[in-house]
């Protein structure tokens, strides 16, 4: 039961609502999450956004119409979401779906004040890494 803390309750229902981008899941502590699937995107725990260590992050930008279309449960611990930009490597964990929901405002606003500090939007696509990142050249 790899990535399962002791405390963590088993869901007991997880349901996508493509209407209103969130992911539903309930607890079997009676709590019931609607995790957006912005969220889920932007705090992948995969790689490729979590980076190899703390402040590695990759920022994610322009994911706010972002649809999960598909979503495959991985064992019994974890279930693994495609998005319909072409993500699909990270896997979530019941307690890491826990986290995203219980933590859902704080995390909301971490992801708005990392947006406004690096000049991103929720609409505007990724930029290219092409190191010239601040674009103050006259």
């Amino acid at each position: 039961m790899a990535g399962l803390t002791a405390n963590t309750p088993q869901p007991t229902s997880i349901t996508v609502h493509q209407q209103s981008r969130v992911l539903e899941v309930g607890f079997a502590d009676g709590v019931q999450f609607r995790i957006p699937f912005e969220l889920m995107r932007v705090y992948s725990p995969s790689a490729e956004v979590q980076g190899h260590g703390p402040g590695q992050e990759v920022l994610q930008t322009g994911k706010r119409e972002v649809v999960l279309t598909a979503l495959e449960p991985i064992g019994n611990y974890a279930v693994q979401p495609s998005f319909s930009d072409g993500h699909d490597t990270g896997i979530f964990s019941w307690d890491y779906l826990y986290f995203l929901g219980s933590q859902r405002g704080d995390l909301w606003r971490k992801y708005e004040e990392r947006l406004a500090q690096a000049g991103g939007s929720r609409d505007a696509p990724m930029q290219a890494e092409s190191g010239a990142g601040c674009g103050h050249h006259h």
